[in-house]
């Protein structure tokens, strides 16, 4: 090994800093697009059965709703729109412009209230109740077949007399 010969170490270090000033030079000079910056999309948390404001981009014109099993939207006037929870789940909204160009990108994650729902489990079959402050029947998805069936008939019989359709 010749003394004139500088060693490995610094050989590799040398190389890395000649690499990296071409990587600097690179991606001033437009030649190399550097790295896009992945950001996670809004999130949007919002009830089963609940309603939540919120606010559309500016020049929206188009909304889509992934899965509008598990929320629906309404757009309203002066970009507002209208997400209510439809059923347990995750799915995205997207909101695009006249043209088509994708303005913005948010996941809808719809989940139970908890705070004052009850849920009684006999072996199989469970049932809820809404316990605000005294324990009433309320049915909720996944209750059993036979219980939401008959608790939900009754709320739907008791609703029809409100309006008077069932005559």
């Amino acid at each position: 090994m010749s003394t004139l010969e500088p060693s490995a170490p610094r050989r590799r270090a040398r190389l890395s800093w000649t690499l990296a000033a071409l990587i600097a030079f690179a991606t001033q000079a437009g030649v190399v697009d550097a790295a896009p910056q992945a950001t996670a999309p809004e999130t949007v948390n919002i009830l089963v059965d609940h309603a939540k404001v919120v606010r559309l981009p500016e020049r929206a014109q188009t909304v889509i709703v992934g899965n509008p099993g598990i929320a629906d939207v309404s757009v309203q006037k002066n970009g507002v729109m209208v997400v209510t929870g439809k059923s347990f789940g995750v799915t995205n909204l997207i909101a695009l412009d006249a043209g088509g160009a994708l303005l913005a990108e948010s996941l809808v994650r719809v989940s139970a209230a908890s705070d004052s729902i009850l849920t009684v489990q006999r072996g199989l079959e469970r049932e809820s109740y809404s316990c605000t402050p005294i324990c009433q029947p309320s049915v909720q998805l996944g209750d059993a077949q036979k219980y939401f069936g008959e608790v939900g008939g009754q709320t739907t019989a008791r609703n029809s007399l409100a309006v008077g359709t069932n005559r």
